[in-house]
Parts: C-alpha cells; structure tokens; sequence
C-alpha cells in the first residue's frame, strides 16, 4: 500500500466510514510495517494497531497545529514509508496530502549598488556609462575642443585641446552626470576638480570653465576635491545654498527630501552663503541649511561619517533611524514603511556598502529594532 492509500484510510476512518475490509488493510499495514521495523517493538504495540490510531486521531480536532509524527508513527515506524518528511493536520479536519504543502520560499536578496550613471551632452544626447568600454573616447564636444574619456577605473574625464579657440558659444556648452537609485559615479572636470557623486544625485557643469569663475550645480550629494586656482573661485549651487572656495576637500549633502542641507568641511577653507546668511567653515565643521530657520548652523562633527559612502561604508554618528532607513532607500533601491513610533531610535556605528541588504539589515536588528522584508519593501518595527 502506497503512502495516498495510507493517508486515504486515515481519513476515512477519521470520518467514520471504513470499511471492514478497509480495516483488515490498514490492520494488515500497520502489523507489515512494525514486523519490519529495526526497533523491537512489545505485544502491547502490535496488538494495539487499529485501536492504536483510533484513539489517537482524535486529536486532530484541537485548533493548536500538532506535528502528527508522535501521535500515530512512533510505534509503526511510519519515517519509513515518509522519509525525513513532516505532515501536519490541523483543525479543517482534512488531511494535508504531500501535493498540498506549501513550502515558503527564503526571500531573495537584495544586492547593493554599483557604478551606474548616465551622461547627457550639451546636444541632449544620452549615454548610459556602463555600457562604454574602458579608455573608449566617448564623446568630443564643441568642434573637437573638449574630448570626454573614460579612463580603465571608470572614471569620466575631460580633457581640453589646448589650440582650440573658445567662442561665445562655448561658454554655454553644459554636461549633466547623474547617478540613478543605487548608483554612484566619478568625474574629473575641465579644470581637474575631482567629483564623487553619489546615489540619486546629478551635477550640472560646463564643459570649459570660461570666464572669472568655476560654476557647477548640484542635486543630491557629492564629494569635491576641487582644483586650486585663486583667479578663479570654485563655486557649487544646491537648493538654497551657494558654496564658495578656492581649493579644498568638502561633502555636501542636498537631497530634495531631506530637511536640511549638509555641507561638511575636510579641509582648507569654504564659504556657506544663504538667506543673506554667509559661514565660514573650519576643517571638522558642517554647516546645516534648513527652511525652517534663516540662520546657518555650524557644528564639529564626525567627518568620516560624513563622507562613509564614498569610501564604500554606512557609517553612522548618533543618526535617526529614518535618516539611515533613506540612505538604504536610495543604495538598495527599497521602500521603507514604519509601523510604530521610530523617533527616538539612533544609531552609532557602521558596514560596508557592498553588502545585501539581509546583512545590514541584522547590524541595525542589534538596536532592538525589527525589520520584515516583503519583497522590495521593507517594513520597519520598534
């Protein structure tokens, strides 16, 4: 007798209507199989075979699940015919046949960013980066003044031909890189100014720096390492700011959905102006633009944490729990929901950006904070 026939036979005995000769087989099974069985098993355990079941079955009325190995196999072997398989009956009074078990697949993971970024040419023209070979010379602008290349780290550089003359018409010659969710991308401009920009972001710049200042604007966050020239100020717009310097280190922080703008100073000198407002920052500072005050803050802060994700780290200072949650929104490309008050969570530490998100996620779990994943949303518990 096969294991549907078996479990056939439970049931109709379960309902009250086995038959006699259904009896004698099931009888005749149960005695087959203890007979056979490695253990030794007493008279009282093979006597007991029908009535053995009959007054275990019964059981299967209660509404908690029960594991139906101890009730009806443990003395008829019944491993032997299942196999290292498990069957549960519950209160629905059936029972679940082997075709019928679901099996509750392990959720997939959810790989971090990489190097993604398009390039759009003062002409409109589009260019998805990561589909550009190494050292390919991408583009050559304004008469072959400007040739983009990309060189064998990926990084996008513009290089000037110096014979070229320069006419009026250049000097409104712009290029936008922009990174989508999960992306990141490097670029060297005209003047040697290195820009790491990071997800979610675009920077829009000229393609020669022409006249007595250095103008790009900014969306989202970067990282300048901007090229000494004192003739010639280096200047970034984001939002409601203006960022003024002549050579130096700094990140800058401009998300539209975020409540503030974040300029933070490595090193050398920078003039935050807003609102008829204007800061200078020190080395170890950072200024905080807000709608919601006409004044800029200036703070120390950890700069390292500042500028984490461009050294391929989540690194956090005494950080609230959603500020965190949109760093992982824009890396992972996820949609957080909260279920409960999160305003009081911080936290103070770090990972590495190259991780799936399930090995983030257990670093944050050690704050007592729960997360369910469902699918790309991940639902967030105090």
């Amino acid at each position: 007798m096969n294991e549907i026939e078996f479990l056939e036979l439970l049931k109709r005995h379960q309902n009250g209507t086995l038959s006699n000769e259904d009896k004698d087989k099931l009888d005749a099974w149960y005695l087959h199989k203890a007979s056979n069985s490695k253990k030794q098993l007493s008279e009282y355990e093979l006597a007991d075979s029908y009535e053995h079941l009959k007054s275990r079955l019964p059981l299967v009325q209660q509404t908690k699940v029960i594991n139906l190995w101890p009730r009806v196999a443990a003395a008829a072997s019944i491993a032997l015919l299942f196999g290292a398989g498990l069957f549960y009956f519950t209160k629905s009074e059936s029972v679940v046949k082997p075709e019928s078990i679901q099996v509750v697949e392990k959720p997939k993971e959810i790989a971090p960013g990489g190097n993604r970024g398009i390039l759009t040419l003062s002409n409109g023209k589009q260019i998805v980066l990561s589909d550009i070979s190494s050292k390919d010379i991408i583009a050559k602008e304004d008469q072959d003044e400007v040739t983009i290349k990309m060189d064998a780290n990926g990084v996008i550089t513009y290089v000037i031909n110096p014979n070229a003359e320069t006419s009026k018409e250049d000097e409104n010659s712009f290029n936008t890189l922009s990174t989508p969710t999960g992306g990141q991308y490097n670029i060297v401009l005209a003047d040697g100014t290195k820009v790491f920009l990071n997800a979610v972001s675009s920077i829009k710049y000229p393609t020669q720096f022409n006249g007595d200042q250095r103008i790009v604007e900014l969306e989202g966050e970067a990282y300048f390492e901007v090229a000494k020239n004192k003739n010639k100020p280096f200047l970034v717009k984001s939002d409601n700011q203006t960022i003024e310097v002549l050579g130096t280190h700094f990140n800058v922080h401009a998300y539209n959905n975020e409540s503030a703008v974040k300029t933070t100073l490595l090193e050398g000198s920078v003039a935050v102006s807003s609102k008829n407002q204007k800061a200078i920052l020190k080395p170890g500072q950072q200024s905080n633009v807000s709608e919601s005050s006409s004044r800029i803050a200036v703070k120390e802060v950890d700069t390292e944490a500042a500028i984490a994700w461009k050294n391929g780290r989540f690194k956090f200072d005494n950080a609230d729990l959603k500020s965190v949650m949109k760093q992982l929104e824009r890396w992972y490309g996820i949609k957080v929901e909260y279920r409960g008050d999160v305003s009081d969570v911080r936290f103070n530490g770090g990972t590495f950006r190259n991780k799936n998100l399930s090995e983030v996620l257990k670093v944050l779990e050690l704050s007592n904070i729960k997360f369910k994943v469902e699918g790309k949303t991940i639902i967030v518990y105090p």
